[in-house]
């Protein structure tokens, strides 16, 4: 099995993977790269789109899908292959980016009806064959709903390969925590979060609930750009969580203003099967885990506008998740000189994102970030939850390895900054 390296190797985002084996090209993940990531150009492949025969994908996060309407436009016609949930997700999510790319209408609708016609879902912990010897097994990768890594097996020679996608934390809320994959030759292995660790989920939750508490103290908004898929409907299950709790969210309205974020939500309800054993609890007991009483969905441009210039106090999670385009923006050029609102960050802020850069220059005298072409004052104040991150973190990239029934022979750190990569690299005993 030979594995080459097209995007998210010495990166965070761009993920793409070829695995040339038995005679077939098959690809792992094709995603869009973010801030200052690179990837390799399609024209320089070591294999036309046209000659895969396989697309893999791990989950439905652009940094891993993005690319998927190019290859289909540079004449990919192979099988897509991926679980039930991301399937599902799919066309949503891509027909969104491609609304902020140069295609009409007309073009978009074709790609999307190209990426139902191939695409296949398939189930967790099932062995399914390919082609040539060739067999798959999908485990549940815990990061956002539908994620899994894979396991590759070849029959001649015999010899196998793991690509871990990514991983998500054990305690996520709403998902199960990721399976344990059975012994492999090869790991391509996530190393996002390989320099740190998170706090536990309490610690997160009350953090949450402390910068909430203040943060509308004064009546001002909070801002908190989300990814539409994964993110957005975390922050929803943990402020159901806090203010059934509390008095916090009771005179409080929380906007959901994307509508990729609510189409997503609504695919999540659907899926309740794929849910961990306290969500469904909850869901049981008659407590919806991602619905509440002062949840508003935000559905057209128009209230869109008008939301923009009402007055706090309210918590609006909108899109994009690293302020790179999408409702957030607008709030933001709205609101993000205003000392009395408040900027949260969930996520990570890929390098040469406005969200990196608000993050750089919120602590500075004057600092300031460029929005939509405008440049804006710095004045609210800016948090950052990084343990509220769906990834695994450095303990538990680690235990995942040593949870294993044997060591994999070679393992292959990517979808990681240099430092990441190389402090888990020794931590790993690489």
């Amino acid at each position: 099995m030979n594995v080459i390296h097209l995007g998210g190797a010495d990166c965070v985002t761009g993920s793409c993977h070829l695995l040339q084996a038995a005679g077939l090209n098959i690809m792992v993940d094709c995603g869009a790269v973010q801030g200052n990531d690179r990837v390799v150009p399609m024209e320089k492949w070591p294999v036309a789109p046209s000659k895969i025969d396989y697309l893999f994908l791990t989950h439905a996060h652009i940094d891993h899908i993005g690319r998927v309407p190019d290859l289909i436009e540079q004449g990919f016609v192979g099988e897509i292959i991926c679980t039930h949930p991301t399937k599902e997700l799919l066309v949503p999510m891509l027909e969104d980016t491609m609304g902020f790319s140069l295609r009409n209408h007309d073009k978009i609708q074709k790609v999307a009806d190209l990426l139902d016609e191939l695409s296949w879902g398939f189930e967790y912990g099932k062995i399914f064959n390919l082609k040539n010897g060739i067999c798959f097994k999908l485990g549940n990768a815990g990061h956002i709903l539908g994620s899994c890594f894979i396991r590759f097996e070849s029959d001649h020679p015999n010899c196998s390969v793991v690509f871990s996608g990514d991983l998500g934390a054990p305690n996520t809320p709403i998902l199960p925590d990721p399976d344990i994959p059975e012994p492999c030759d090869l790991l391509i292995l996530e190393a996002t979060y390989g320099d740190r660790n998170h706090g536990d989920r309490t610690e997160r939750v009350n953090r949450l609930k402390s910068i909430l508490s203040r943060a509308l103290a004064d009546n001002g908004k909070v801002y908190i750009p989300a990814f539409a898929l994964g993110r957005c409907q975390e922050l929803i299950y943990e402020m159901d969580r806090i203010f059934s709790a509390s008095n916090i969210g009771t005179r409080i309205p929380v906007f959901i203003d994307s509508p990729l974020g609510l189409e997503i939500t609504g695919i999540y309800s659907r899926f309740s099967e794929f849910w961990d054993n306290e969500a469904l609890a909850l869901y049981k007991n008659g407590d919806h885990p991602i619905d509440f009483k002062n949840l508003y969905s935000v559905e057209n441009h128009q209230n869109h506008v008008r939301l923009v210039s009402v007055p706090g106090p309210a918590i609006i999670i909108g899109g994009s998740g690293m302020c790179t385009g999408g409702r957030i923006v607008a709030h933001l050029v709205e609101g993000l000189g205003s000392r009395e609102n408040d900027l949260l960050f969930v996520g990570y802020q890929a390098s040469g994102t406005p969200g990196r850069d608000i993050l750089r220059y919120c602590r500075k005298r004057n600092g300031y970030v460029w929005l939509d072409g405008e440049k804006i004052m710095i004045n609210a104040d800016v948090h950052q939850l990084t343990g509220y991150s769906a990834h695994a973190d450095q303990k538990d990239l680690i235990n995942w390895v040593n949870a294993m029934e044997r060591r994999p022979r070679e393992i292959r750190l990517v979808h990681g900054d240099a430092n990441a990569r190389k402090t888990l690299a020794a931590r790993l005993g690489l």
